[in-house]
């Protein structure tokens, strides 16, 4: 509606009064979404028209029930004309009061009478005794703010005025803006009239017993997975028809699918109405909301929403039933709706618009015809996002093939050419390129050098340190193909032509087999050479299977005895096996049938700087995990499995937000060392990870700690707790198992502060280094503004880190399927709302196992989650500040509005989580970098 302000025009006494009429008469269908405003006012606000001024104002407040004429008759304008009222406001600079409502009357003295319409006494009561807004926190003081209130008054008590019996509580909204809002409610995922039935109708035939389908199967029939929903929405369906009994014909089930999937959003809302309204009065009792608010939690999986169902419809009640009539009706659940807001982030301003949409087409694929370009163009963009693992990659086949001629060549020049041909060159090439990558399989293991390289020196810029463990795999594959050359060329080539050689090729080889010739092929087998070799592969073979991923994370379901080896003890156990390897490698190359003189022995030259520098390692870690004892300070059990573990910060422990630690419990296993992502900022006095129960030995570390907790105690998170007492005494200190911890150790999320702009993913418990970095970014931001005190200990270097930071916007996406993991990092998300007064930090938590928005099964929580926030500044579903988004986020909408807000920026993305996301997140990032000016740099963390 036309708002006026009186600036200047104000009184001295204080304001002007406007006095504004509203209609409840829509406009004609021809006029469009600008003729809802069909009066400009029409009284002076000039001064000197004494204190009160007045101004006339028309607003379309409710459609009416059925479709208006093309053009109005002057009936139907006399009769809309009984439906104004007038209502005189207070404006002044920052507020607008209500100073009276009354009917107007255009008809003069043949119109109404001066009887003032009781609905409208009601109204006028209400808005001058409402101070606060419909949610009650916060005062609104503008006057637009005002005269909105106001127009949603109006609508409904237009809806009050017009509605009459059952038909009445069917509304046509074709301008409402509900439509936008929700979206439509719907009821199944995918309802698409006629071509949805046909599946419908195929499931019912099925079904049906006796050409009847039972109540218990409705669900599954229209494709709806929750029973208890579904079978909620049989009985409103059927309650509307007056079927009784559980079962329907196919007949009365095309009907209940022709209201399912209907797209009109009145539809959907009388559908959602009805299912709320159990007795079909037209009314809904606080009773009914509460079992809707039950089943709809039930349906997203929030138990915690669901235990709280009866004070949430308490809190409903209170919003839609301020006259405490004890029932709500289907213009109140209406006004609900219009107030949830949308769960989507959305590009406003024209301009963004604008700039959205030419992004929008800049990334629509525009396919090559000419195949030689197209292929040269791919290569292109492959270099460019993968040089550094190339440039690796060429090297080392370059080292092997290399090695590989020049022993093939070596042996194609001696006399054992002549006897056991080509195969004895194939061999030895395998040989050496084994030997090669035996030492270097080492290398990418050693954390506490790869560790000091990327922090000390500016190799990372060229190494790739973060593929390290993809690398030690792929050297892996190069130790199989360089074991099986020489193990099938010996074996089936080399010793059975030595066999059947003649006395005279024979001869000049008995200075490396003997003056006799080998009897028999046992003689080669039971050798020092045959046995070593064939131990060795043994090891291997059963290291390498157990080091799969079909192994090791437990994905094949073997019988009985067999399931020991699966999970990661037997991954653990059998890699550690490689110490008898590498002995046996260095006795198998010391005993040589072709090879004598001990200088020409390469084995141990190959294998002796590696060893020794993974054994520092390994000696650098049990020593600096012992004489850095830790004291754990607080224990914590959270839903989804989780353990939360606080350990006091040894002496001179300097870490980055991003990297991870090893941690071992003897009470689990003394030799187990098992890498988490640190959870705490390096400014915290105390060093915390999160462990998920995933496995053998993270389940048996929660089983042991849990014993020594408690149910925690009132306002403290987690199921269970305990915590060290440094005022306590011995006996009232819990007894903690030992737990050791080394490290720290590089990850590829530390670089986060070589960006300006950030996004950070984390999927499930993979949000634990992102949040890290969430605090450190917090703590960054009050050193710089003086309102964070460090320790002396750390001073110069939280000074140092302070004056280097430079990222200067994050965004935080975290994807859960369980309400209950919000509890891991409840704090960190309050205090990100509470001290991030700059907007720096932007959180969108999204909890996957609630219905995407607009569905039915998620509108109420959606309406609820609104409310609550909006009254007491907490969300239902994380019971934190941050309200939560549902179902997944649209990646390609994420990676576009940040590309929008930040042109011409380099954006760092971290993600952290299951290889499910890896592969999309990658390729709209190298997608945005090569079709907009904003570049993207993808990074994953590796495990």
């Amino acid at each position: 509606m036309h708002s006026h302000r009186p600036g200047a025009d104000a009184g001295a006494g204080g304001g002007d009064i406007v006095e504004m009429s509203s209609a409840a008469a829509a406009p004609p269908p021809h006029e469009g979404r600008d003729r809802e405003r069909v009066i400009p006012h029409s009284g002076p606000l000039s001064k000197k028209s004494g204190p009160r001024k007045s101004a006339r104002f028309a607003e379309s407040v409710s459609a009416p029930l059925s479709a208006p004429p093309p053009r109005a008759s002057p009936s139907s304008s006399a009769a809309d004309d009984d439906d104004y009222v007038e209502i005189t406001l207070d404006v002044r600079d920052d507020s607008v009061a209500v100073h009276s409502v009354k009917p107007a009357h255009h008809g003069g003295p043949g119109g109404a009478g001066g009887a003032e319409d009781p609905d409208v006494t009601l109204l006028a009561r209400t808005l001058e005794n409402r101070r606060s807004s419909s949610y009650g926190h916060s005062v609104i003081r503008n006057a637009s703010s005002r005269i909105k209130q106001v127009s949603q008054e109006l609508r409904r008590l237009a809806s009050v005025n017009r509605r009459g019996g059952a038909g009445g509580r069917t509304l046509d909204r074709s301008k409402s803006a509900a439509a936008h809002a929700l979206k439509g409610l719907k009821f199944i995922s995918k309802a698409e009239g006629a071509k949805g039935w046909e599946a419908v109708e195929e499931r019912f035939d099925k079904l049906a017993q006796n050409g009847l389908l039972h109540r218990s199967k409705f669900g599954q029939c229209i494709g709806m997975r929750e029973p208890e929903f579904a079978g909620e929405l049989f009985d409103a369906l059927a309650r509307r028809r007056n079927i009784s009994g559980d079962t329907i014909s196919k007949a009365e089930l095309l009907e209940f699918w022709d209201q399912i999937s209907d797209t009109s959003f009145d539809g959907r809302l009388q559908t959602f109405f009805d299912m709320v309204d159990k007795d079909a009065d037209g009314r809904i009792t606080e009773e009914e909301v509460k079992e809707i608010i039950t089943l709809s939690a039930s349906a997203n999986k929030l138990s915690k929403v669901q235990e709280q169902s009866e004070e949430y419809a308490r809190l409903i009640m209170e919003e839609l039933d301020p006259g405490n009539q004890g029932y709500i009706e289907l213009y109140n659940l209406e006004m609900l709706l219009l107030q949830a807001p949308s769960q989507s982030v959305r590009i406003g301003t024209t301009n963004s618009r604008n700039l959205s949409q030419m992004l929008s087409q800049s990334l629509r694929p525009t396919p090559e015809p000419n195949p030689l370009r197209r292929w040269y163009r791919r290569a292109g963009y492959f270099l460019e996002d993968n040089w550094r693992r190339v440039w690796v990659m060429l090297l080392w086949l370059s080292i092997c093939a290399g090695l590989f001629a020049w022993k093939f060549v070596q042996y194609r020049r001696r006399y054992v050419f002549e006897v056991m041909g080509y195969c004895v060159c194939v061999a030895k090439g395998g040989a050496e390129t084994l030997k090669f990558n035996m030492a270097l399989i080492l290398l990418p293991v050693c954390r506490n050098t790869i560790t000091w390289i990327r922090n000390r020196t500016a190799a990372a810029r060229v190494v790739p340190f973060d593929d390290n463990l993809n690398f030690h795999k792929v050297v892996a594959v190069g130790i199989t193909v360089g074991a099986a050359l020489h193990i099938i060329s010996h074996l089936t080539c080399d010793f059975p032509r030595l066999l059947h050689a003649t006395d005279a090729e024979y001869a000049p080889l008995a200075p490396y087999f003997g003056e006799r010739r080998p009897p028999n092929y046992w003689w080669f087998v039971k050798g020092t050479e045959g046995w070593t070799g064939l131990v060795m592969l043994v090891l291997m073979a059963v290291a390498f299977t157990l080091a799969t991923p079909w192994f090791r994370r437990g994905r094949l379901r073997l019988p009985g005895p067999l399931r020991r080896l699966t999970g990661f003890n037997a991954f653990w156990y059998s890699h550690h096996c490689f110490v008898v390897v590498y002995a046996l490698l260095i006795v198998h190359g010391h005993f040589l049938y072709l090879t004598k003189k001990w200088q020409k022995k390469s084995t141990w030259m190959y294998l002796a700087v590696p060893m020794a520098l993974y054994a520092c390692e390994r000696l650098t870690r049990a020593l600096r995990s012992s004489v850095r004892p830790v004291r754990i300070l607080k224990v914590a059990v959270y839903p989804g499995n989780v353990l939360s573990l606080h350990f006091s910060k040894p002496q001179g422990f300097r870490y980055k937000s991003g990297q991870y630690i090893f941690v071992n419990c003897a009470a689990v296993s003394p030799f187990q060392w098992h890498p988490f992502s640190i959870t705490s900022a390096p400014q915290d006095d105390y060093v915390s990870v999160h462990i998920r129960t995933l496995g053998d030995w993270t389940r048996e570390l929660k089983n042991v700690f849990s014993r020594v907790c408690r149910p925690p105690a009132e306002g403290k998170s987690g199921l269970l707790r305990a915590e060290y007492d440094r005022d306590g005494g011995a006996m009232t200190n819990p007894s903690f198992p030992k737990v050791l911890i080394d490290g720290p150790y590089g990850a590829p999320a530390q670089d986060y502060k070589q960006y300006d702009v950030v996004l950070l993913v984390g999927l499930g418990i993979g949000a634990t280094p992102m949040i890290s970095i969430i605090k450190d970014i917090i703590n960054n931001m009050k050193m710089l503004d003086g309102d964070l005190e460090v320790g002396a200990g750390s001073t110069n270097d939280a000074s140092v880190s302070a004056a280097s930071f430079r990222t200067s916007r994050a965004y935080f996406y975290w994807v859960t399927r369980e309400q209950g993991s919000f509890e891991w990092f409840r704090g960190v998300m309050d205090e990100v709302a509470e001290t991030d007064k700059k907007g720096v930090i932007e959180l969108h938590n999204y909890c996957t196992s609630v219905y995407e928005e607009g569905d039915a099964r998620s509108a109420l929580i959606a309406m609820l989650q609104s409310l609550n926030h909006a009254k007491h500044g907490v969300d239902v579903v994380s019971g934190t500040r941050v309200k939560t988004h549902f179902a997944r986020p649209n990646w390609r909408n994420v990676y576009k509005r940040i590309a929008l807000n930040h042109r011409d920026q380099r954006v760092g993305v971290f993600y952290c989580g299951a290889p499910v996301l890896t592969k999309e997140l990658r390729e709209l990032a190298q997608d945005f970098s090569r079709k907009t000016n904003t570049k993207f740099d993808f990074h994953k963390e590796n495990f």
